[in-house]
């Protein structure tokens, strides 16, 4: 079935161009007219004149959202201009366009029109469609202000009557160049059920899947009948276009890859993992106060201020060796070890450049870490993490390419103690019921949860040594089902 394109406008006969691959509706008839609520594979381009809370081009895309139609913008985005907080928040991501599209303007003022991701001023283009991939609506208008930068004072969406004339001929040629762009292949929509994109970082060197594993991710996803596309953080715009997202890049919460999961779930597709999981994981503040309120074994913690940096040690219940760790640290990055007083003071005060709070953890030395990975709240694999050779850690980032990882065993999860497993569940339903990696020590017979981590490594031999193949499928499967609400 092939997707529809729909205008909506509030005046239909303000649309003159001539362009097959639309339909224009009234927003009258799409809020009104049955055929328009049963529709199936449409897309839904909100022209109408406002996005005001509850306005006729607000419920447009409401009901839009609710009949699985894809609109452009989403309510999501309508909220998003009304912050500038968040506004400001996503244009980090193309500052770097910003400051040098306006490099050379002596004004301390500008305002930019982006009509379907384009300008009429050629030198702006490429701000323009990095402004469109961000904010994605039809017709906008960007206001910037210069103070020791270029910021964005206000973005909104442009009336189509109110577009000016001077730009109807420049703007008909967008509005066909980007209506004919082949968004969804029939071959595509005709041949599978749902579409996934994998959101990757061709570019990062340790990233959660290998180039083997994701070949099995898509061979999985093949058995299932889901068409999957790899997408970057360039193809943010496109989101709209999919069912489900599934990261496949390391996360962070001050990163693109939160406001992808961000936008994915607010957009209603199935995510892993979702952005609250990333919040939760990705700060070992939150996990350290969740672990300790809920009574699950973990190393001892103490949350640290600046004013640690005047403090007696033994005050603080500082015992050496310790650990120190950003709140983001993520697979031994930014995690380091002070030995006595004098390192404790040094790192300590190298990590508070980057953050206001510091975990520092009692020290436990131990050969390897148990890695359980839990998804839907069941059990998914097990492996033991060896520590990298003649370090303290699994993974040595100082350390010689060739050896920076130490060695790994996967296992049967009914080779695995009961303990482990019970105790890696019990960490990891604090969280959700997303895709976990949790990770403990056995120490003398005891359990320690060292850390509950979002999107944990899948790695071709290495995670899939036991369940091989079906590994993939389990977590497709998951997907699939989340598809289905």
């Amino acid at each position: 079935m092939a997707v529809r394109n729909l205008i909506i406008l509030n005046n239909p006969a303000h649309w003159t161009f001539d362009i097959e691959e639309v339909e224009v509706v009234s927003a009258k008839d799409y809020l009104t007219d049955k055929a328009y609520a049963t529709l199936k594979n449409a897309r839904v381009f909100n022209l109408c004149r406002s996005y005001r809370y509850q306005s006729v081009g607000y419920y447009v895309s409401l009901l839009a959202a609710a009949r699985d139609h894809r609109a452009i913008p989403s309510v999501t985005t309508m909220q998003d201009f009304r912050s500038q907080t968040i506004v400001r928040t996503l244009a980090e991501d193309i500052d770097a366009h910003i400051q040098k599209a306006f490099a050379k303007l002596r004004e301390k003022e500008v305002t930019l029109n982006v009509y379907f991701g384009e300008t009429c001023q050629p030198e702006y283009r490429e701000v323009g469609r990095a402004l469109y991939q961000q904010f994605q609506a039809p017709l906008l208008k960007v206001s910037f202000l210069h103070g020791k930068k270029w910021l964005i004072q206000q973005i909104m969406p442009i009336p189509f009557g109110s577009l000016p004339e001077a730009d109807a001929e420049q703007l008909q040629i967008f509005a066909r160049r980007y209506f004919s762009r082949k968004r969804f292949p029939q071959s595509k929509i005709q041949q599978y059920a749902h579409d996934l994109a994998v959101l990757v970082n061709p570019e990062e060197r340790h990233p959660p899947s290998c180039e083997r594993a994701l070949k099995k991710f898509v061979e999985a996803a093949e058995r299932l009948n889901v068409y999957t596309e790899f997408i970057t953080r360039e193809d943010y715009n496109r989101l709209p276009e999919f069912d489900a997202l599934f990261i496949r890049e390391t996360t962070s919460v001050n990163h693109h890859t939160y406001r992808f999961a961000r936008k994915a779930f607010a957009e209603g597709l199935a995510v892993i993992d979702d952005p609250f999981s990333i919040m939760r994981c990705a700060n070992k503040v939150y996990l350290a106060e969740r672990l300790a309120l809920a009574k699950v074994p973990s190393p001892q913690t103490v949350i640290l201020q600046r004013d640690a940096l005047k403090a007696d040690v033994e005050a603080l219940g500082i015992t050496f060796p310790c650990v120190l760790k950003q709140p983001d640290s993520a697979f031994s990055l930014g995690v380091v070890k002070a030995e006595n007083e004098s390192e404790f003071r040094e790192k300590l005060t190298k990590l508070f450049e980057k953050s206001d709070l510091i975990i520092a953890q009692e020290f436990m030395r131990s050969d390897f870490d148990w890695r359980i990975g839990v998804l839907d709240r069941k059990p998914l694999y097990a492996c033991k993490y060896h520590m990298a050779r003649g370090h303290w850690q699994i993974c040595n980032w100082n350390g010689a390419e060739s050896g920076r990882f130490g060695k790994s065993d996967c296992l049967p999860l009914d080779a695995v103690p009961k303990v482990v497993l019970q105790t890696a569940l019990k960490a990891a339903h604090l969280i959700g019921d997303g895709l976990y990696g949790v990770d403990l020590k056995e120490i003398d017979g005891k359990i320690v949860v060292i850390e509950v981590n979002d999107n944990p490594n899948i790695d071709a031999g290495v995670e899939d040594i036991v369940a091989k193949d079906a590994l993939y499928d389990t977590i497709l499967r998951s997907i699939v089902r989340r598809i289905g609400g």
